[in-house]
């Protein structure tokens, strides 16, 4: 009997050729699209999960209530490890990570590479799944100067991960420390990137208030015991910060929170987990079922358009015995017949798009046909072969067989409508699309061209290497870069304006509430970084060598005295941890986080010991040149160290990855859904005209003119697109504005956005119905009643 439907199916191609080719084309491209956001998809689903003990790790966070907000810290004090371990049974393991060495330089005798590291306790690779080619997980710690490099790093440095056991390298040019492990390069699938990692306990030493409950910049993360409860957990240490310092740190609430769930729920929104990655997830996957139930709008339309073609086939079946769910399955394996076809064809868009779509996700995915992924591209395939072959099959097979064989074939109100309701729920999705696309793009060019508060264009950083720039020399090395062709100025400071990074408390100044524990934000600035910066001075003035002490100096931002209620804040006096210091200076707000955060209260300082970056403003149109002679003097005063340096402009395009990445592909995906839609809209026309062509030729002999004729059968199309329009464009008013409201500043939902869309819409419909229904009411009369 399959053997049966399939020879069918194969007539049936050959027959309706054209029907055939909207199909594959609509569903082929359906099933590219669902399978990239698929591959998409799964991939970021199963980021960290690849952990053996995924459910037992947890990572230690923190709720900072302050009296306006609380706040997630992801970090902690260093000295909550040891006593979890030591009181709290459920804990078997607490690994503590410090991610200082973002860009850190390696070296042997004749290399030398940059790097990324951690700093990390010795139970790291007991946890955490990073298997180790050489070294002993349970004693390659074997005192703290020792180092565990990743596969690559090993390979570029010693030429092999055998070779490099044993042997030593240095860090920043300065201290050795001898290789005692290496471990597979990270997997693509985790969120912690890094090459190498050097012992937690090598770190404590230089930074002994690591230790201290008031210094919050260790990651803490646990292995627990198995089955443990995560709320009667959270409830038992709940105070566990407030009793170990005597309720001095009352504002201060631990919790864990699965380590793996982090990278797809790590927003949150005061004290409470709002969403994060998976906001997008979520997007994309409903995006991939709007496209397929399209496609499938189309399978089923042209096939009940077409259904009087299959009139005497399927009353001769029935005369003969055929019963109804003989004549549905019949119709469901042609659909799902011409759905595999379609998934054939479909792997062949995806391997030619997959490059281009992983440049644009920042992924690398690859076609493993892993049984994973051939069973969920098997299960879309058949989902999408029953829905598109559902109504049709339905439909075919209810005709009653005596009014069949009569060659009347009486449709009900009911089917017409379902044909109509079906073309706009086609096209409001592409209406919701086009809108959302447009929005999207706005909120993008809003981000692009908003006044930050600073000029980031043509300044570049670079790092401070401490072991050879101490404070004479880089005043030294801050006048020879002023002094480079195309240099416009020159400075230094802590951070790269993007990410301030650490925000600090315990400030004090006259009436503030005892209660409140808000940390600022505290930038760390150099002479003239303001002025490089374009920053606007509300009133009082900048850092100057021309006064003394300016380390006792501070400046505050708008935002910060806002906070601080003072009232002409220049010349007074604000303490800070015992010590007091001047303001001089008011900023104008300024936006050193995504325009996802509203601006915090920030404090500026003068640290020089803190300078971390040099930033150079140089002239546009030279850049080549000038970026030479910087790396010349940058290798003279740092002999041994690379000059790696990054454009603030650059840092900034980096908070709004993901943004970008949303506003191309919905792009693609929005013109695709339109495409399929229209294509099968062409094809409905085409079979209308097609079924009306004797009544078209009765109008052309009685003086029907073409444009009337074109009127008349393309007006029920229109006015379909019309009322998709006006369904689509309030959904997607509501969308649109629930997708703006993750951003502190944004741009509003301005009405042309829809009346566009809309417009868009209407027209292209207009323009390609009325075209096809042009080319039938010209057609010769004789041939269209030559029957009659």
């Amino acid at each position: 009997m399959l053997r049966h439907y399939l020879n069918l199916f194969k007539r049936n191609i050959l027959k309706y050729k054209f029907s055939f080719f909207i199909n594959m084309v609509g569903l082929s491209t359906a099933l590219a699209c669902a399978t990239l956001i698929y591959l998409w998809v799964n991939d970021e689903l199963l980021t960290d999960k690849f952990h053996e003990k995924d459910d037992r790790i947890f990572h230690l966070m923190e709720f900072y209530e302050f009296p306006q907000q609380t706040i997630a810290n992801e970090v902690t004090s260093g000295n909550m490890a040891h006593l979890l371990l030591e009181e709290i049974p459920e804990v078997v393991h607490a690994v503590q990570v410090a991610k200082y060495l973002h860009n850190a330089t390696l070296s042997i005798e004749d290399k030398t590479i940059k790097a990324v590291g951690h700093y990390v306790s010795q139970d790291y690779f007991k946890v955490f799944s990073f298997p180790l080619i050489e070294g002993d997980k349970n004693n390659i710690w074997v005192d703290k100067g020792t180092v565990v490099l990743s596969e690559t790093i090993a390979n570029s440095l010693f030429g092999s991960s055998q070779e490099a056991m044993g042997k030593t390298l240095a860090l920043q040019n300065e201290k050795q420390f001898t290789v005692s492990g290496i471990f597979k390069d990270i997997p693509r699938q985790s969120s912690e990137k890094f090459d190498f990692v050097l012992s937690y306990e090598e770190l404590v030493p230089s930074q002994p208030n690591l230790m201290d409950w008031g210094s919050q910049s260790t990651y803490l993360y646990l292995q627990m015991e198995p089955g443990v409860d995560v709320l009667a957990f959270n409830e038992k240490i709940h105070d566990f910060i407030r009793e170990k310092t005597g309720n001095r740190q009352m504002h201060r609430t631990p919790f864990i929170k699965k380590y793996s769930d982090e990278y797809l729920y790590g927003k949150y929104e005061n004290g409470i987990q709002t969403g994060g990655r998976i906001a997008y997830v979520k997007l994309f996957s409903i995006i991939a079922l709007f496209i397929l139930i399209i496609a499938c709008i189309n399978f089923m339309n042209l096939s009940t358009a077409r259904a009087s073609r299959r009139l005497k086939e399927i009353g001769v079946k029935k005369v003969v015995g055929a019963n109804r769910k003989a004549l549905i399955v019949q119709y469901l394996t042609e659909a799902i017949a011409l759905t595999c076809m379609a998934l054939l064809l479909s792997l062949i868009y995806v391997a030619l798009l997959l490059p281009e779509f992983n440049q644009i996700t920042g992924k690398q995915l690859t076609m493993d046909f892993s049984i994973g992924v051939v069973l969920s591209l098997l299960a879309i395939t058949l989902f999408t072969g029953l829905l598109s072959g559902s109504y049709p099959a339905l439909y075919l097979s209810g005709f009653n067989p005596v009014s069949i064989l009569k060659g009347k074939l009486n449709t009900s109100i009911g089917e017409v409508w379902t044909r109509k309701g079906l073309v706009i729920i086609q096209y409001t999705v592409s209406v919701i699309l086009i809108v959302s696309v447009l929005v999207v793009y706005q909120q993008i060019e809003f981000i692009q061209n908003k006044n930050l508060g600073y000029s980031k264009e043509q300044i570049i950083h670079f790092d401070r290497e401490r072991k050879t720039m101490d404070q004479d020399r880089m005043d030294t090395f801050l006048a020879e870069l002023e002094k480079v062709p195309g240099v416009i100025s020159a400075s230094s400071g802590r951070n790269k304006m993007t990410n301030q990074g650490w925000g600090v408390g315990g400030f004090d100044w006259e009436g503030k509430d005892p209660n409140d524990h808000t940390q600022f934000q505290n930038m760390i600035s150099y002479y003239g970084l303001l002025e490089m910066l374009d920053m606007e001075l509300v009133e009082g003035r900048t850092f100057s060598k021309n006064f003394a002490s300016e380390d006792t100096k501070v400046i505050l931002n708008e935002a910060a005295i806002a906070h601080m209620q003072l009232e002409d804040p220049v010349g007074k006096t604000i303490n800070f941890r015992g010590m007091d210091r001047e303001i001089i200076a008011v900023v104008k707000n300024f936006h050193f986080e995504s325009l996802h955060e509203n601006i915090k209260p920030m404090i500026i300082n003068l640290w020089p010991d803190r300078i971390s970056k040099f930033m150079v403003k140089i002239a546009a149109g030279r850049e080549r040149e000038t970026l030479a002679m910087l790396e010349d003097l940058y290798q003279e005063f740092n002999p041994g160290f690379l000059f790696d340096y990054r454009f603030l402009d650059d840092n900034y395009q980096e908070l709004y990855k993901a943004e970008q990445r949303v506003s191309v592909l919905s792009g693609y995906f929005a013109a695709l859904a339109i495409i399929i839609s229209c294509l099968g809209l062409f094809g409905l026309v085409s079979f209308t005209a097609e079924r009306r062509k004797k009544e078209i030729g009765i109008r052309k002999v009685l003086g029907g003119s073409s444009a009337r004729i074109s009127f008349l059968l393309s007006s029920e199309f229109v006015k379909l697109v019309l009322v998709a329009i006006g369904v689509g464009l309030p959904i997607s008013h509501l969308l649109t504005h629930n997708w703006l409201s993750g951003f502190a500043y944004r741009t509003g939902t301005n009405l042309w956005y829809f009346l566009l869309a809309g417009a868009f819409v209407a027209l292209f419909t207009i323009v390609m119905v009325s075209a096809q229904t042009l080319v039938a009411a010209n057609r010769n009369p004789v041939d269209s009643l030559r029957n009659e």
